[in-house]
């Protein structure tokens, strides 16, 4: 009986785990929270919504919190060998690929508004636009200011964390930490100085396409990097722990593909929002005119 037990293979077979069912649950309840929020919809005379969004939303960080820290366990248990590995990198290059088609669809707004912002099909669009890019009565922003600063931060923080990867590989403990330290503090300027941006934006998200396009666009890109730098902190935590080997540091180095697809976005949010949505836009409105 013992010998059938016995494990002899690569793979893990995971233990029972609630968290699917209670993540399901609590995206249920925040799914319906949001709606009634947005709706307006009242329980037993009060509004329950936001109510119900909140104790979904803590459901569902409560179980990626304690999901994650099973998976942390498995690996220090030694349950991630090297066919699991491979797995789990299968199944982040997927949730990035993923990733990449969801910001494609923003691009794909913000293209279509701005290529045919004269389109006659859309008389609307034109009427708003003025049938030019940027629209009539919108001042942008000068790319050459914040977003070229935001841009010098965030690649730079790139070098840190690969200057971090470099120090883990070979089992530079210290410059490991600094590595990840300069970076979650460079993430952490970055969403700063956007912040800072938006506050002193001239146009806003409601009544225009650009700002809607605008900032769906680089606001979902500053979610990414706010949850990338949660990512990177609580690698830094693991680090100081000791919890990384040169051998097995899947955590960190998925925290790494993360930060650099953030990288690679900005490169095109900065060449295709600010730079040509704005100062190659009007330098191209006027070779035309």
């Amino acid at each position: 009986m013992a010998q059938a037990h016995t494990k002899n293979h690569d793979y893990h077979i995971v233990d029972p785990s609630p968290w699917p069912f209670v993540g399901s649950i609590s995206a249920f309840i925040m799914a319906v929270g949001a709606i009634m929020w947005m709706k307006g919809m009242t329980m037993a005379g009060l509004k329950a919504g936001p109510f119900l969004f909140g104790a979904g939303l803590i459901g569902i960080l409560y179980t990626m919190m304690a999901w994650w820290t099973d998976v942390v366990h498995e690996a220090e248990k030694g349950d991630h060998t090297r066919a699991v590995q491979l797995s789990h990198r299968y199944g982040m290059i997927m949730f990035i690929a993923s990733e990449v088609m969801f910001f494609v669809a923003w691009f794909w707004a913000y293209f279509d508004a701005s290529l045919f912002a004269g389109e006659a099909k859309q008389f609307l669009r034109a009427e708003f636009t003025g049938g030019v890019w940027p629209p009539k009565g919108i001042e942008v922003f000068d790319p050459w200011h914040l977003p070229l600063l935001n841009t010098l931060i965030l690649l730079t923080s790139g070098t840190t964390v690969t200057w971090a990867h470099h120090a883990l590989l070979h089992n530079d403990r210290e410059g490991l930490k600094w590595g990840l330290v300069l970076t979650v503090l460079l993430g952490a300027l970055f969403t700063v100085v956007q912040i800072f941006e938006y506050m002193h934006a001239a146009f806003g998200f409601k009544g225009n396409i650009y700002g809607a396009t605008f900032f769906m666009a680089t606001g979902f890109h500053g979610f990414h990097v706010f949850v990338g730098t949660i990512f990177l902190i609580v690698c830094l935590i693991r680090a100081s722990a000791g919890q990384f080997t040169p051998k097995q540091h899947l955590g960190f180095e998925f925290a790494a593909w993360y930060w650099h697809f953030v990288d690679v976005v900005w490169l095109f949010l900065f060449l295709a929002i600010y730079l040509w949505g704005s100062h190659w836009g009007k330098a191209a409105e006027k070779i035309l005119v």
